[in-house]
């Protein structure tokens, strides 16, 4: 959900799939296709295993790591992919008392949750996106099943992942936020808010998930702005000075996510459904209801002058 809300608000749709060739795993196709949840027309993102080439569900953190750092991909890139999993990593070595070299991910290894990071990280990239903000973040409730049984909701992972972090109400019996959709959003997220941010409102974009709720549209919502460095009170146009330099910001709302995200941007969701929609192998849903997500990302060398959040 995050990749796709954050390519309908304007991301580089081509950059991200021929870079996400550099993922040297095991072979997929992507898929993107334009639906209308609860009268909100919003683009699917989903990533389709081989079928003579059955998916490999479970990957060790090193194998990943290692993945990454071979593909090639900028500094930028490399980056916020490796942050995230270790973030993800750290969650996962924690619960289950081992050092993070021998954390082995279950839903997490997929390659659709790989690709749901990478992808992420890409989008991220081609909109040169400095900072990030979220809503706070629906987390859901209930029981979800994984490879190790039946887990209360939030999984351990994602509510160790939201420490310190502000979580909200939900009304859904399910997962909204996976362990992958956790680890984009508090790896990204440099604050957290009720409302938006100031800024001038550039784009917009709407993830899908994969799920349909009850008078609720399952999407997450990406706005992409531009604020003033120095943040000076409005005035008219002829006072302002040429000097101040223009941030780029991504806002990003979901009314719900089932989850990757995010975020990213403001970001909702991530799009996994593992549940995490990207949607995650646990079977997670992620449904930011109105997250938005601000993080900081340095920029890539292609990155132009102007600040993008």
């Amino acid at each position: 959900m995050t990749i796709a809300a954050l390519v309908d608000a304007g991301a580089d749709k081509a950059y991200i799939e021929e870079e996400l060739l550099k993922i040297d795993l095991e072979p997929y196709k992507l898929e993107w296709k334009t639906v209308v949840k609860c009268g909100i027309t919003a683009l699917k993102f989903d990533v389709i295993p081989s079928p003579t080439h059955p998916p490999a569900h479970h990957r060790h953190y090193s194998t990943i790591v290692d993945a990454i750092n071979k593909a090639g991909f900028n500094d930028n890139v490399t980056r916020i992919s490796l942050d995230i999993f270790k973030k993800i990593g750290l969650a996962e070595a924690k619960i289950h008392n081992i050092p993070l070299e021998n954390v082995h991910f279950h839903e997490v290894g997929a390659i659709d949750s790989i690709v749901d990071v990478v992808g992420t990280a890409l989008a991220l990239d081609s909109l040169h996106i400095e900072k990030v903000i979220s809503a706070h973040v629906p987390l859901g409730s209930g029981i979800v099943e994984c490879d190790h049984g039946f887990y209360p909701i939030p999984a351990p992972a994602t509510l160790e992942m939201m420490k310190g972090l502000p979580i909200a109400p939900t009304p859904f019996l399910k997962e909204m936020t996976t362990p992958t959709g956790a680890g984009i959003i508090s790896t990204l997220a440099e604050q957290f808010m009720r409302g938006l941010p100031t800024m001038v409102i550039k784009s917009i974009g709407y993830g899908a998930g994969t799920r349909d709720l009850p008078k609720h549209p399952n999407v997450l919502r990406v706005i992409i702005g531009e604020a003033d460095e120095h943040l000076q009170p409005w005035q008219p146009a002829h006072h302002v000075h040429e000097e101040h330099a223009h941030h780029e910001q991504v806002h990003e709302h979901s009314h719900s996510h089932e989850y990757d995200a995010h975020k990213h941007t403001h970001e909702h969701s991530h799009n996994h459904e593992h549940g995490h929609s990207h949607e995650h192998d646990h079977s997670h849903e992620h449904s930011h209801d109105h997250s938005h997500e601000h993080s900081q990302t340095p920029k890539s060398p292609s990155e132009q002058a102007g600040h993008k959040h």
